[in-house]
């Protein structure tokens, strides 16, 4: 087997999830976009794996590995960006950024007018 056709596969694969990770704005998507990041890796193991023809199987192995902590992710992921779309009404990253950039917005108890009252 040539080792250069799924090592060519994996890295369009990386590139893909990458530029998902990136371009991307919904926490759905990028999530999505680290499992292809992930399935590339998984892809290089098990290539490597058999081309070196291991005894021990551990690119298999670590393949594994990587399957059972990417779905830990996904659920723990998928659970935060429920609980973050229940309460702010969006999973837009961006929007979500902003807001934690910027902590004195009106009807936070952190804004300017309320910490004036509080004081006085």
């Amino acid at each position: 087997m040539h080792l250069a056709y799924p090592a060519v596969l994996a890295a369009l694969l990386f590139c893909v999830g990458l530029y998902g990770v990136l371009a991307r704005r919904n926490a759905i998507l990028v999530l999505m976009s680290v499992e292809l990041m992930l399935n590339a890796v998984n892809l290089n193991l098990v290539a490597f794996d058999v081309w070196l023809r291991d005894a021990l199987h551990a690119g298999q192995a670590l393949t594994l590995f990587t399957i059972a902590i990417a779905a830990a992710e996904i659920g723990i992921g998928l659970a935060i960006v429920l609980m973050v779309y229940r309460n702010r009404g969006t999973s837009d990253v961006d929007r979500l950024r902003d807001a934690a950039e910027h902590p004195e917005t009106p009807g936070t108890p952190e804004s300017t007018d309320e910490k004036a009252e509080a004081a006085a």
